[in-house]
């Protein structure tokens, strides 16, 4: 099926069935080139039947899709022409691994950190309304993401503001690694209730055409569903900033997306669609272990193993000597950002639990609790990958150095990374 489809158009002529087969051309596709090359794989496997539902029912360029992070991209990009360019990611002038808008004019932003989308989004939007267009914009963002404080920020924005505009929230449970924090909690009370809010719009057109009665029964219902909601689930976040909240969705089921997507279309304002996926699918090794197969070297796909034997790196060793330290200094204290793995922290939350904090996809948040914690006395370690800690350079300065404060602020992955120009970015 892979072979008939070389754009969106494409895509839009296939049946259900067809496009269940597609998904699994795609995720086999995916496999083999990342096997072979290396790359994002596990986040771009639990994204393939959203991609093509996203193809079925809106029309790049004219509809603009902002995908946070970006690396999950990859299916993406073999839907919209550039299918044959694949076998040349992580190559010598190979095709990027992130949207890139020097591609093609269907990516319509550059994306490489994450919690930027909402935001890039909601500007495209108040854009489109100015010019007075009637395009769709859309950002697809990560429930890792969502911790990040631009995100919130975002989201803050746009509920007030009442643009229109759909944020679908991916919700796999994983960022890099697994989830943690508050966001994660009122995430969790949302899958657990999967069809708790179902809007019939066809049925309230009918009733509001009805004379007399029609808008004020409406209403009625709508104050009784409002209630409802709150009883059952309490702290309806999302809609209580303002933007209609539709799911939780089956994120691998295609049709149902395609129907809640086209709901979004019709929905005046900013609408947040809820979508349940697995990192991995597909393939059951990456399902079991997304955090190691969110990005890797290549690979046998047999076994899973990676085909050059990693010796012990820069982060293992930092790792193991800040273990040792700790030791000795009861004072010594680790933060992450929802990095331990990549960090070399993951030994150190086992020997020192309640010395080790991941707060989630917030660097600037990690180096302002630094500053607090060193202030009151400890010696905190802040393992931040470099392209990351661009995000808290006003911490570094207003809340570290102008205080002179001891935070040990250590660099990962500095310098040129060979295999992706961002291989690093979530």
């Amino acid at each position: 099926m892979l072979e008939k489809v070389n754009s969106p158009e494409d895509v839009k002529k296939l049946s259900i069935e067809d496009k269940k087969i597609l998904a699994e051309d795609i995720r086999k596709y995916i496999l083999d080139i990342v096997s072979k090359n290396g790359g994002h794989l596990a986040s771009n496997l639990g994204v393939v039947e959203l991609t093509i539902a996203l193809h079925s029912v809106f029309n790049v360029p004219g509809d603009k899709i902002v995908w946070d992070v970006g690396h999950q991209s990859y299916v993406h990009k073999i839907l919209t022409g550039r299918k044959e360019k694949m076998n040349t990611l992580r190559k010598l002038n190979g095709i990027a691994g992130f949207p890139k808008t020097k591609e093609t004019e269907v990516d319509c932003f550059d994306t490489g950190h994450s919690s930027t989308s909402i935001s890039v989004a909601l500007g495209m939007a108040r854009a489109r309304d100015i010019e007075e267009k009637n395009n769709t914009v859309i950002a697809i963002i990560g429930d890792g993401a969502l911790t990040g404080g631009m995100a919130l920020e975002a989201l803050n924005d746009a509920g007030y503001s009442g643009t229109k505009l759909t944020v679908i929230l991916n919700d796999n449970e994983m960022s890099i690694s697994k989830n943690i924090g508050g966001m994660n909690m009122l995430l969790s009370k949302l899958r657990t209730k999967r069809t708790y809010t179902k809007s019939n719009i066809s049925l309230k057109k009918i009733i509001n055409k009805i004379p007399v009665v029609g808008k004020p029964f409406v209403k009625i219902v709508q104050r009784v569903k409002r209630s409802i909601k709150q009883l059952i689930i309490p702290k309806m976040f999302f809609e209580d900033i303002g933007f209609r909240y539709l799911g939780p969705v089956d994120g691998h089921n295609i049709e149902e997306l395609e129907r809640m997507l086209k709901i979004t279309k019709e929905l005046d304002g900013p609408v947040l669609l809820h979508v349940l996926t697995k990192k991995g699918k597909g393939y059951k090794i990456a399902e079991e272990n997304p955090d190691k197969y969110h990005a890797t070297a290549p690979f046998d796909i047999e076994t899973g193993e990676t085909k050059k034997k990693k010796e012990k790196d820069y982060s293992k060793v930092f790792g193991d000597k800040l273990i040792e330290l700790a030791k000795k200094n009861q004072k010594i204290v680790a933060i992450t950002a929802s990095m331990k793995d990549g960090t070399g922290l993951k030994e150190f939350q086992k020997e020192f639990p309640e010395r080790f904090f991941d707060i989630g996809i917030a660097e600037q948040h990690a180096v302002g609790l630094a500053a607090g914690m060193a202030k009151a006395g400890l010696i905190p370690f802040v393992p931040i990958y470099s392209s990351f800690y661009q995000r808290a350079y006003d911490q570094v300065i207003h809340d570290v150095a102008l205080q002179n404060l001891p935070v040990i602020m250590c660099v990962d992955r500095a310098g040129i990374v060979g295999q992706d120009r961002r291989n690093t970015s979530r």
